[in-house]
């Protein structure tokens, strides 16, 4: 038998791979004046990776999720067959069988407190996460995290016993992080990536602050968080059936500025380029390149409109989120008790679920995941200067340790107008770490850079300054 890890008897696909590099001489216009090379092509693995996620599974998921009655924050926790304790426990034994099929590449485990004496909370109750960490082999400290939310709940956020299906609101979204794993979990990458159900959402996002938490005690650096909430409803209030378009909501500035932060920022630009917003811009344009009928509609809001979502809590201590989800939601299936009145039906229910969609969105994930976890080190300590000049100049200097940097091939510089959405011109510089733009007078472009590795995996866009940092 052929194997490709190194394992005998298995076959497990290798994401990285070797290519090879091409001189194409000396580009002039830069004061480097340096030999460029070609920038590693594309990232095969990526498009199967793209086409993995079944919707078949995704369903069954769903549907084992739904059938524990209700997954509210406050329910049976010691029943086998109903409530968030019986729910949590399936998901940890779910991780542990993904586990099984990759040769125990998982790290499966809870985090959690018991939390009382909040407004949603007034008496104690356990808030267990269900993790498991697929670690990288250079960089296993630098993490990309996918989450979804294990509770539901019915029109009165108190009531912990009512049947609570949350078929879309979130089953949908642990769903996809099961799936997820199962996808990735057959492939080798060089930073962690971490799958997590997340619990207490509706009760005020009282998971994500305990996992956020636990995250900075044991000096995760976490890159990103990919947080799923309700990915299965094609099907909107105002009417329209939409499977083609999700949407991802980002924060504008980072909630952890400072003032002399923001100051700086007034004057040299960066309040739509947070981490978070150039995330979005990355995921967007994975979907671009690696998937089919699928377009990301970027949303310049931390979330919907006086809502929120479980990737608030790691916005808060500045780890960068986005929250990925459908486009038009059905709010007859949302926080809703189950009933029909004057034959109109209410409720979050299995018929509400696409599992098509929930697939499409679960490939959008995955190969977001997979493109950051094979990446390099991000860019650090990115500066850009040019004023009263003709040119602008980009400098950066090496992320993480020279371990971590084995798989680097080089760095893209990258500029767009101030207006423009998303990023417009790329350059593949080769292994430097400054860059004159000739002839780009800084005021009218914005710039950022990003790290290649020698598979073609590239890191989001990082933004010169505190207001860009990863």
């Amino acid at each position: 038998m052929t194997t490709l890890s190194g394992m005998p008897g298995t076959i497990r696909p290798v994401f990285r791979r070797c290519f090879t590099v091409l001189a194409v001489g000396l580009l002039s216009g830069s004061a480097l004046s340096m030999a460029q090379t070609a920038p590693p092509g594309e990232v095969m693995a990526l498009y199967d990776i793209g086409s993995a996620p079944s919707s078949r599974r995704v369903m069954s998921d769903i549907e084992t999720l739904v059938n524990f009655g209700t997954r509210h924050t406050a329910s049976e926790t010691k029943s086998d067959t109903r409530g968030i304790g019986a729910a949590r426990r399936w998901i940890f034994d779910e991780f542990e069988r993904i586990s099984a099929s990759c040769d125990d590449c998982l790290e499966v485990f809870y985090v959690g407190e018991t939390v009382s004496g909040e407004r949603r909370v007034p008496d104690p109750v356990e808030i267990v996460s269900v993790l498991a960490i697929q670690r990288g082999a250079l960089d296993p400290d630098r993490m990309v995290m996918m989450s979804g939310d294990i509770d539901s709940r019915v029109s009165d956020v108190m009531n912990a016993t009512a049947d609570s299906p949350g078929a879309n609101d979130n089953a949908s979204g642990v769903a996809g992080v099961l799936e997820a794993a199962r996808v990735l979990s057959q492939y080798n990458f060089d930073g962690s990536i971490v799958y997590a159900a997340l619990a207490g959402e509706e009760q005020g996002l009282i998971g994500g602050r305990i996992v956020a938490s636990h995250a900075l005690e044991q000096g995760w650096q976490i890159k990103a968080v990919l947080n799923n909430d309700m990915i299965s409803n094609i099907s909107g209030i105002d009417g329209v059936i939409n499977n083609t378009v999700a949407r991802v909501f980002s924060e504008g500035t980072r909630a952890v500025e400072t003032e002399a932060e923001a100051r700086s920022r007034r004057f040299t630009g960066g309040e739509v380029d947070s981490p978070s917003r150039n995330l979005a811009r990355y995921i967007d344009s994975m979907a671009d390149r690696y998937l089919t009928n699928l377009d990301v509609e970027m949303v310049y809001r931390l979330d919907r409109f006086g809502r929120g979502g479980h990737h608030r809590p790691f916005n808060a201590v500045g780890i960068p989120g986005v929250r990925i989800m459908e486009t038009h939601e059905h709010y007859d299936r949302q926080h809703q008790d189950l009933r029909v009145e004057d034959g109109r039906a209410y409720g979050d229910t299995l018929d509400g679920v696409n599992p098509d969609y929930a697939a499409k969105l679960t490939a959008l994930n995955a190969v977001t995941l997979a493109g950051i976890a094979g990446a390099p080190p991000f860019p650090a300590q990115v500066k850009a200067a040019g004023a009263v000049r003709a040119s602008a100049t980009l400098e950066w200097a090496h992320g993480g340790s020279e371990q971590a940097r084995e798989n680097l091939a080089g760095y893209r510089v990258w500029w767009r107008k101030t207006t423009a959405p998303q990023w417009t011109h790329s350059r593949f510089v080769g292994n430097v770490t400054e860059w004159e733009f000739t002839n780009l007078v800084i005021d009218n472009y914005f710039f950022g850079v990003s790290a290649v590795a020698q598979d073609g995996s590239e890191t989001p866009v990082v933004f010169p300054g505190p207001a860009g940092a990863f």
